[in-house]
């Protein structure tokens, strides 16, 4: 089932769906777009919705206005939703619910990033496939000044990310990095100035979209084994995957638009 266009947390997460792209946004500017607890528990569910077979072929994630696309989590709320240990619990649950689920999708994700990727932002943006930034892009994670634990969950997302190296750099100095480093070090894919960011996020989108649905499918399979230490269960799963590709109609349909020298028209079947 596709989830409509809708509105989430009074209105600081966005859902739209167009066509085969389902775009959410962090909306909560006046704070730099930080996550409050309803916000993460929107996007898990969000998540859970997407996760079942429908007509979505990619999500592009973004924070509104210039400034952040999600400065970490939202602390004038920790009074009332983070004290004790229980309802510590509670909220570390809800955003390991949204990361995991997001890390799940079967569909690519694309992380379209301005301004501030802080704490929480950035590992939104690191369980996403794939990450645009503007040059005006800022990464950190600063447990380390706050005095905070980071999830082992968390610093793996980066490890596999990044390496032992550059994960360490970031967590123990807890510095800023700027979108040229992002780039070098392969934190995010491409950098692209401020005016282009939505075009070259929107095309690459709709390149993703127009692209066979099983075969994408198949690919993230794939993938996700490769980072969990080529369990085997993982590979079989991709295998059959894969196997469903070559048996498809997608598949006779993009040898038949190879030959015949136009672009293919999948169905996801």
């Amino acid at each position: 089932m596709t989830p409509e266009s809708q509105t989430f947390d009074d209105g600081r997460l966005v859902l739209d769906v167009a066509g085969p792209v389902a775009r959410i946004t962090f909306n909560n500017p006046g704070r730099l777009n930080a996550m409050r607890l309803g916000m993460w528990s929107a996007l898990g569910d969000i998540c859970a919705a997407l996760a079942t077979p429908g007509d979505i072929r990619v999500v592009l994630l973004s924070g509104a206005g210039e400034r952040a696309f999600v400065s970490g989590a939202d602390i004038s709320e920790f009074g009332a939703v983070r004290s004790g240990a229980a309802a510590v619990e509670r909220y570390d649950a809800e955003v390991a619910r949204a990361e995991d689920g997001l890390s799940a999708l079967p569909i690519p994700t694309l992380a379209r990033i301005r301004g501030h990727c802080v704490g929480g932002g950035l590992g939104i943006a690191v369980r996403c496939d794939l990450r645009v930034a503007a040059t005006d892009a800022r990464f950190a994670v600063t447990p380390a000044k706050l005095g905070l634990g980071y999830v082992p969950e968390s610093v793996a997302a980066l490890y596999r990310l990044l390496g032992p190296s550059v994960t360490a750099d970031l967590l123990f100095t807890a510095r800023q990095m700027d979108a040229e480093e992002a780039l070098r070090t392969g934190l995010v894919n491409q950098v692209v100035l401020p005016g282009a960011l939505d075009a070259h996020c929107d095309d690459t989108a709709a390149r993703i979209a127009a692209n066979a649905p099983l075969t994408i499918r198949a690919i993230k399979e794939a993938l996700k084994a490769c980072g969990t230490s080529r369990d085997p269960e993982t590979f079989a799963a991709a295998a059959r995957l894969v196997e469903a590709c070559c048996e498809s109609d997608d598949y006779q349909e993009g040898q038949a638009a190879f030959a015949e020298k136009r672009a293919p028209r999948f169905t996801g079947t």
